[in-house]
């Protein structure tokens, strides 16, 4: 009987059987992946440069850094992003850099621990620690730069990336503001399934077929991969969400080479360590900071932004974009409100901050 797995992009709620990779499969593919390209128009009102730090686990974290060309004498605020979950720094969090860096901030988009370009064996994992310390370890690389102020770091964190990014903000007061959109709780949907779903049975079920994947594991001294990454094709039988999945990484818009969502998939037994470590236990310890949370109206992923809201303490702001769904945040520049996230980081990391709820109607802002 198969049972639920949860993954970030809720290809499926069942827990599948597990395809092996072998080491030439890997080696193929990352020769596949390095390629050079992005999946927006770089901009000539900015510097982009290639760079490579290390976390304090030892991880060698590789990030495009985005100077604005217009620079300052004096050193500037910075913002260090990530996400969303699978996918990498020439995608959506490139974008938001790029954009960022526009209206005068220094910004650090970076491909998580074990994947992209990022050092990091086995490939294709997740971990809700290291994923955290990837924020810390970009916040300490910014605060060394000279044209920084390492007094005013903020962090965006998209989709998965952004349970990341409040856990990051939560321990870390470097961190001085926090801003995330589309976001997912990955360590409460992959230990409670969807809307908290999961039966106790059901984990425990979950739990086992994981455990016998980790034996699997053992005896072919390679780790599988999972078979529920995003279909080549759409049959027209598949959700809604999955349909928008597809039509950003797998198409034009959004495919990168490097990306898992775009072309590969996470490790079978990659949910592991999130069933059984959640992430936001401290989200309330982020405060006095401030925290800006964005999702779209008819997204499936709404309910994590609203739970996340309600748990932070003051100041804190919560935006719905109407009529968006989870995806529109990664890439429309249209409805991404780049101008509410740009207002918020210069107050706040000046130690201006608010609590409110804000409703985008067609680009209106209305006050709650």
């Amino acid at each position: 009987m198969k049972t639920i797995l949860i993954c970030a992009l809720a290809l499926t709620t069942m827990l599948g059987q597990a395809y092996s990779q072998t080491m030439s499969d890997k080696k193929d593919n990352m020769k596949q992946q390095n390629i050079e390209h992005y999946t927006f128009k770089l901009s000539d009102k900015v510097t982009k440069k290639k760079v490579r730090f290390k976390s304090r686990y030892g991880i060698t974290l590789s990030g495009d850094l985005y100077t604005p060309k217009n620079n300052s004498s004096h050193p500037l605020a910075a913002l260090a992003i990530s996400g969303p979950f699978g996918a990498v720094k020439e995608q959506s969090s490139g974008l938001y850099a790029q954009t960022m860096a526009e209206r005068g901030f220094v910004t650090l988009a970076f491909d998580p621990s074990y994947t992209g370009e990022s050092s990091g064996e086995p490939r294709n994992v997740a971990s809700p620690d290291i994923n955290t310390e990837d924020f810390s370890a970009a916040v300490d690389f910014l605060g060394l730069q000279k044209n920084v102020d390492r007094n005013k770091i903020g962090i965006i964190g998209i989709c998965g990336f952004a349970g990341m990014g409040l856990n990051a903000a939560a321990i870390d007061k470097r961190i001085k503001a926090v801003a995330v959109t589309s976001m997912y709780n990955m360590s409460r949907v992959m230990a409670n399934g969807y809307f908290d779903a999961l039966t106790p049975d059901q984990r425990t079920k979950t739990l086992e077929q994981l455990g016998e994947q980790r034996w699997k594991d053992a005896v072919q001294g390679a780790y599988a991969a999972s078979s529920n990454n995003l279909p080549d094709k759409l049959t027209g039988n598949e959700p809604q969400f999955v349909v928008d999945y597809y039509n950003y990484y797998k198409t034009a818009r959004g495919f990168h080479p490097r990306s898992i969502n775009s072309n590969g998939a996470w490790t079978a037994t990659n949910p592991l360590s999130f069933m059984n470590m959640p992430l936001l236990t401290y989200v309330k310890e982020i405060s006095p900071r401030p925290v800006l949370i964005i999702a779209g109206e008819n997204a499936h992923s709404r309910y994590f932004s609203e739970d996340a809201y309600k748990a932070a303490a003051e100041p804190k702001e919560l935006i719905i974009i109407t009529k968006a769904v989870h995806v529109d945040l990664y890439d429309k520049v249209g409805i991404i409100p780049f101008k509410k996230l740009e207002e918020f980081f210069k107050a706040n990391l000046n130690d201006v901050s608010a609590e409110k709820t804000v409703v985008v109607e067609e680009g209106v802002a209305v006050e709650k």
